[in-house]
């Protein structure tokens, strides 16, 4: 989630609809500038016990953020509390319940990405070694109840916590005991935003499924492949899903600045603070309306503000978010951006794929992202078969989109490799929380401590 730091008094009064779209706008790019943002998260354990670090202890998570200075990293604070770290790589920040992300930079290529991952692991390997800190690639805490974990010293997190509750059932688990992988792709005018949106977001769920991880939850089978998918069934209605709007003729800027309209804050930040105005609506903040702040205008930073806390499946800002993916281990980091770099952003596999999915019925994509949680690659497409018919078809689609690039490393060798490990996933017919299933329910004997052994 997004790291503040400074309140914006001075930025602009949105005063039209115009200021409403211009952060999208503002995303378009021509292709040679466009970049890629990789996003990841991982639990955080100590290796005594398994169990989850809080915040101050000795050893425990602020320990963990400060001993990145090591390796040039700056803190940033929230009301006195170290809360991320900037750097050359991007930002290192919390999640509610101490799950560590690195947000990275936006890079030329995906040898860049992996190379950037890679840094980042060894670091925080190198410092859990002298702290007695592991990290743990999965999906969701595969053992933990939520009463266990500690809750990290960030403002808009106790906003968040305090109304998940009164809009869903798992909100709770989402912040406090998951972890994904992000990626952040750019676009090079509204029309090509709108095709890479819904190329997206209808092969999401393959995304899901191929990445599915989360097949524990406090120390057993949960019945599920991606209960982090699941998961997001129950959150919040109002600000997560498939988006239907999206794939309707005409879609573009506005049609998404009138859905995050409709989606109630969560907060307004002034001088260094959050200021709780969940379930208030931005329009009557327009009107200056709102309670929190009544009498006062929102500013640009606001708006901005208010477009991090919508979760659907894709996400719009000034870029596209791809936000189906479990958490895993190192090479999984880098196959995600492979595999939405090799579909998105080559012309040739991006028509390619939106041939793939166009005829797809709204009721269909639903269907399939609702069985795809529990179903992975055996979850049924619109018009028939399932997600295994078609993802050897994706993957050579991404693959040739990849190869296209021509983005080479020094023994010149492309990108595609990077799709190594979803290639292996196929043809093994297995997705990585079956494997983990196989294992509980073999090697491991039942017993879920044994998944600490596949950490970082």
């Amino acid at each position: 989630m997004s790291t503040r730091q400074v309140s914006d008094r001075n930025d602009p009064i949105i005063e039209s609809r115009a200021d409403l779209i211009a952060p999208m706008q503002a995303g378009e790019k021509p292709r040679d500038a466009w970049r890629i943002g990789t996003e990841h998260e991982k639990l955080v354990y100590r290796t005594s016990d398994f169990g989850a670090p809080s915040y101050d202890e000795r050893g425990g998570i602020r320990d963990l953020l400060m001993a990145l200075t090591e390796y040039g990293w700056t803190p940033v604070e929230e009301g006195g509390k170290v809360i991320a770290m900037a750097g050359p790589d991007g930002t290192v920040s919390l999640e509610p319940a101490g799950q560590l992300e690195l947000s990275g930079a936006p890079l030329e290529n995906l040898h860049d990405t992996c190379a950037e991952t890679g840094r980042h692991l060894a670091q925080v390997k190198a410092i859990g070694e002298k702290l007695g800190i592991g990290f743990l690639g999965l999906g969701m805490w595969p053992d933990k109840r939520r009463d266990e974990l500690p809750i990290m010293p960030k403002g808009r997190y106790a906003i968040m916590l305090r109304h998940m509750p009164r809009v869903g059932s798992m909100g709770l688990d989402m912040m406090l005991r998951t972890c994904t992988i992000q990626t952040n792709l750019d676009y090079a005018s509204e029309a090509d935003m709108a095709k890479k949106f819904r190329v997206s977001l209808a092969l999401q769920p393959l995304a899901t499924a191929l990445f599915a991880n989360s097949p524990f939850t406090e120390g057993r089978p949960n019945g599920m492949l991606s209960y982090r998918s699941h998961i997001w069934s129950d959150t919040d209605p109002h600000r997560t899903g498939m988006l239907p709007f999206v794939f309707e003729d005409g879609f573009g800027y506005e049609r998404y600045a009138d859905y995050m309209l409709d989606v109630p804050m969560y907060f307004v930040f002034r001088d260094g603070k959050y200021i709780d105005a969940a379930g208030q609506s931005f329009r009557d903040f327009l009107r200056g309306e709102l309670p929190a702040l009544p009498g006062e205008k929102p500013r640009a930073s606001d708006w901005e503000d208010h477009m991090s806390t919508a979760f659907p499946e894709v996400r719009l800002k000034s870029f596209l978010e791809m936000r189906g993916a479990d958490g895993g281990p190192w090479s999984r980091i880098c196959a995600l951006p492979a595999l939405w770099v090799g579909l998105l952003y080559d012309q040739g596999a991006l028509d390619a794929a939106w041939d793939l999915v166009k005829d797809w019925d709204m009721a269909g994509r639903e269907e399939l992202r609702n069985a795809v949680p529990k179903l992975a690659l055996d979850a049924p497409l619109p018009g028939g078969g399932t997600l295994r018919d078609v993802a050897p078809e994706v993957l050579k689609i991404g693959r040739a989109g990849l190869a296209a690039r021509g983005r080479l490393n020094t023994a010149g060798d492309n990108e595609s490799g990077f799709l190594g490990p979803l290639d292996d996933i196929v043809a093994s017919g297995k997705v990585p929380a079956q494997v983990l299933l196989d294992k509980y329910n073999g090697e491991w004997a039942g017993d879920i401590t044994r998944a600490y052994e596949d950490s970082f």
